[in-house]
């Protein structure tokens, strides 16, 4: 394993931000953190990266295959939720000293390399107060990652980058895991959580809800989803029978029915009211799952 945890708890005052928590992330996979704001994502990856400490005796973690402080600290990268760069500095200048920090033997060639992978090789010489957001994220990036680290830790990665940005990072994160390093990320995008990780965590409340491949977590909550398209995007389906939620993704609808419902009888009463164009049976989406877990049951049955 690259990173276990065994029944780790944080406590901040009279707030449990991690609950008994026990996790394990094999080597050279990728791994998502998901979960609502101040659920314990951002706590997790900080006692894995020993800026926290569990409380007391509670628990024991271990990264690469190590207790405590020691040298497996400098085989870890990690790209913090708060951003934060030597803004005075030039791009070029400031990778190097990354790179020289991480004990990289070709710090120019490295440098170079990556700034041309990440598309940043004309901003190499200005100072990084003067980057936009993205650029300066993508800097910060390379900063994390430069030293080839084993693990890699990213504390939402994609927050505010653009489609292009976004896909960049995507595709240099799939080529550190073929390199072999193993790569925890936390993320409030499930369509990347769902597609990208070969494991999925969710904390919820400081405690953990899911774990497990997404093909597993599907099998867990069942084929319970109808996905439906009718001609008429504003025909009502709220009231269908044995559904008892609707969530209308525009012209796209996702229908929840009853664990026993009857599909087909819901899609009579669908052909009943309209054209259906079209009419799919389904496991739950990870962005459904992480609904159902997180908002509070008294709307549950309510239009979406």
């Amino acid at each position: 394993m690259a990173v276990e945890l065994r029944d780790v708890t944080k406590t901040f005052g009279r707030q449990v931000a991690v609950d008994r928590l026990s996790l394990r992330v094999p080597e050279r996979s990728i791994c998502g953190f998901i979960g609502p704001n101040g659920s314990g994502k951002t706590t997790t990856l900080r006692l894995i990266m020993r800026i926290y400490h569990p409380d007391g005796d509670c628990g024991s973690i271990r990264v690469l295959g190590a207790e405590g402080m020691g040298p497996a600290c400098d085989q870890v990268g990690y790209l913090p939720e708060e951003r934060g760069l030597y803004k005075r500095m030039k791009v070029v200048d400031l990778l190097r000293f990354y790179a020289e920090l991480k004990g990289c033997t070709h710090v120019d060639r490295d440098v170079r390399e990556w700034l041309e992978r990440m598309g940043l090789t004309d901003a190499a010489s200005k100072r990084v107060e003067a980057l936009s957001k993205g650029m300066s994220q993508k800097v910060q990036f390379i900063a994390t990652v430069i030293g080839r680290p084993a693990l890699i830790i990213l504390d939402e990665p994609f927050s505010g980058l653009d489609p292009v940005n976004a896909e960049i990072i995507r595709e240099t994160i799939l080529d550190l895991r073929r390199d072999g390093a193993t790569i925890i990320f936390s993320t409030h995008d499930m369509s990347v959580a769902e597609v990208l990780c070969d494991f999925i965590v969710m904390i919820f409340r400081g405690k953990k809800v899911l774990d497990g491949t997404m093909e597993a977590i599907q099998r867990e909550y069942g084929a319970d989803t109808l996905r439906v398209r009718m001609h008429d995007p504003l025909i009502r389906l709220d009231d269908l029978p044995d559904v008892t939620r609707v969530t209308d993704l525009g012209g796209l609808k996702e229908l929840r029915f009853a664990a026993n419902g009857d599909p087909q009888r819901v899609l009579r009463a669908l052909m009943a009211r309209g054209d259906v164009q079209h009419f799919e049976i389904t496991r739950p989406r990870l962005h459904d799952i992480f609904v159902r877990i997180a908002r509070p049951a008294k709307t549950e049955g309510a239009h979406a």
